[in-house]
């Protein structure tokens, strides 16, 4: 005899539920894996309500619950205070950060910038000198437009300058370049990381966990407070 699952399954009383429906609600229902202070209070007094009054909970265990509530509680307390501590400091390093709007940072590997006055300036850091250096200027397409010799220098930071001039001695035109310096130091050749001035537009958060601060600087860079080397007027 054929059994009817359809009309069995529709007889059942309102609010029962079949195994595959209550399986179906459970993976639609969000399920929360940690204990926080509610559902411990809450476990913790369920217990007392319903232990057995023959047999109650011993002295040691009760005492050794409550200890465990009051470090939750404390600890809860203590993520609510370190959070809070976070936020203002990242507003301090905001507002910190705030005043060096329109000054000049040292940016590594950053634009220069080329206006009807002026030729932006860019440093190396020679730990043992040099005895020559070879400055190339390249334009925003990447094409050699000048190439200058410096002869030798001594250990520690050396100020780079260039004319606004190409190799063929025009004035080139305003706009954004970029240094690089290859050094010869005792038969050694490098290329050191060429700090160039730029003026700081706008300040923002990285939005990562150490409260980073990141500076945008005319040209279109954009460079970590933390790699800044010197910050001028």
């Amino acid at each position: 005899m054929a059994i009817d699952t359809t009309s069995a399954l529709s007889s059942l009383p309102s609010g029962i539920m079949t195994t595959a429906q209550y399986n179906a609600q459970k993976a639609l229902t969000p399920q929360n894996t940690t204990m926080g202070q509610s559902e411990f209070l809450t476990l913790f007094t369920t217990q007392l309500k319903n232990q057995d009054p023959t047999d109650p909970v011993k002295n040691e265990a009760f005492v050794a619950q409550l200890a465990q509530f009051s470090q939750l509680e404390a600890t809860t307390a203590m993520k609510t205070s370190m959070d809070s501590m976070v936020s203002s400091m990242s507003n301090d390093r905001m507002l910190g950060a705030a005043g060096l709007m329109g000054k000049q940072v040292a940016v590594p590997d950053g634009p220069v910038q080329v206006t009807d006055t002026t030729v932006a300036q860019g440093t190396i850091n020679l730990p043992a000198g040099a005895d020559g250096i070879q400055l190339q200027v390249f334009d925003d397409k990447g094409i050699l437009v000048r190439t200058q010799i410096m002869g030798a220098q001594p250990a520690g930071d050396v100020t780079l300058t260039w004319d606004g001039m190409d190799d063929g001695g025009t004035a080139v035109a305003n706009g954004t370049y970029r240094y690089v310096a290859t050094v010869n130091s005792q038969g050694i050749t490098t290329t050191p990381t060429v700090n160039t001035y730029a003026t700081v537009t706008a300040v923002k958060s990285a939005g990562t966990a150490d409260g980073a601060m990141l500076l945008e600087v005319a040209g279109g860079k954009t460079v970590n407070l933390a790699d800044v080397k010197r910050i001028s007027n």
